[in-house]
């Protein structure tokens, strides 16, 4: 027995120092990070540095004359904790319907949002686009990433990025510690690992997932606006529209890039802000804040062929779309964070948590549609 607990710990040195050897010559020393923190949490904001996202003066919530009087029904309610909610909240016509928290979460708590910084990043493309700091979607990304001058990156738009259809290589495993998903959310040179990808098929012609692609337009709107994603947030959302608390948008490095993809950090009432002007066709109390064609064309299926070959009618530009539900859309994170837009009922329910269900109904996860369903009756 000694001599096999002596063997198994020289093995586990010999991967320690392997490991730690490819870390340091390639370059790669956030890996040491990766295997920290393992995987990714709604709380990553806390091992991040961050830029926040200011407010201006707050526009507090109208309460519902029937605050909290709707149910969650039983089995919404088990699957919901199931998947360790830890919010929800409901905003109908313009007023707070319902909210609830758990697991010690409030009002005012700060948690990771993943994804929805997408659909955040594509609404400060609308903003900057609105404002004639970028003048077209059908731009070259060169015109601001020099490094998109050469060969077949020349080709790519800014509305590929939007529509995720670049043609880039770029890896968007999350199992893969090594990929350039893991790289982009460990790393601290952002702008290098986004930039770094290879164009493999013709950019416009087929659709692909990719947080490389959103990471670009992030980079696009430093050098467009001149100011840092949190900075633009701030004057083009945060402030607007009445935000009651700080946002934090998690960067690469203190002073670095915002992950644009990603790791915007708020609250559930905050986040719904974010659907509310969605619902109002990218108005708040009737200040444009995205033009009425960006606003339509971003909940506008792309129909791109996706990997499957079929036209992708589930998506616009970085908003998700529910074909079997027209009308409603959703902005959504990997563990579950979801901002869902049911214009027909003027409604917006945002659900934050830790985990997302593994089952789906064509494109939409479970719980999206159960929160669909419910909001129906609502």
């Amino acid at each position: 027995m000694k001599k096999f607990l002596r063997r198994l710990l020289y093995f586990l040195l010999l991967i320690i120092i392997v490991f730690s050897g490819y870390a340091f010559i390639s370059g790669k020393t956030w890996m040491f990070k990766e295997v920290a923190y393992n995987f990714a949490d709604i709380d990553d904001y806390k091992i991040f540095t961050n830029n926040t996202v200011a407010v201006a003066t707050p526009q507090p919530w109208a309460m519902a004359g029937n605050f909290n009087k709707p149910v969650l029904t039983d089995s919404l309610k088990n699957l919901l904790e199931s998947l360790q909610t830890i919010g929800l909240a409901v905003v109908k016509n313009d007023s707070l319907l319902f909210e609830k928290y758990w697991d010690g979460y409030s009002d005012t708590s700060r948690s990771g949002s993943f994804s929805i910084a997408k659909s955040i990043t594509s609404l400060l493309i609308g903003a900057a686009l609105k404002e004639g700091k970028i003048k077209s979607l059908e731009e070259p990304v060169a015109h601001y990433l020099p490094e998109f001058k050469e060969a077949e990156k020349a080709a790519v738009k800014i509305i590929d990025l939007l529509t995720m259809s670049s043609g880039s290589n770029w890896d968007e495993s999350y199992s893969n510690p090594f990929s350039a998903t893991a790289e982009l959310y460990y790393g601290d040179d952002a702008y290098k690992t986004a930039t770094g990808v290879k164009i493999t098929k013709q950019p416009g012609t087929y659709h692909r997932y990719k947080s490389g692609d959103t990471q670009l337009l992030g980079l696009i709107l430093e050098k467009a606006t001149g100011k840092s994603l949190g900075a633009y947030a701030s004057e083009k959302l945060w402030q607007p529209m009445g935000a009651e608390h700080p946002a934090l948008w998690s960067t690469d490095k203190e002073g670095g890039h915002e992950k644009a993809y990603c790791c915007f950090n708020s609250n559930a009432r905050d986040f719904a802000r974010i659907g509310q002007l969605m619902l109002d066709s990218g108005r708040w109390k009737g200040i444009e804040i995205i033009s009425p064609e960006y606003y339509s064309r971003s909940v506008k299926p792309c129909m791109i062929p996706d990997e499957d070959g079929k036209p992708c009618d589930y998506y616009g530009l970085q908003w998700w779309l529910v074909p079997y539900e027209p009308g409603v859309f959703y902005a959504r994170g990997i563990l579950g964070q979801y901002i869902i837009v049911m214009p027909a009922k003027q409604l917006v329910i945002v659900r934050l948590g830790k985990h997302r269900s593994p089952k789906k109904i064509d494109t939409v996860p479970e719980e999206v549609n159960a929160l669909i369903q419910w909001g129906k009756t609502l």
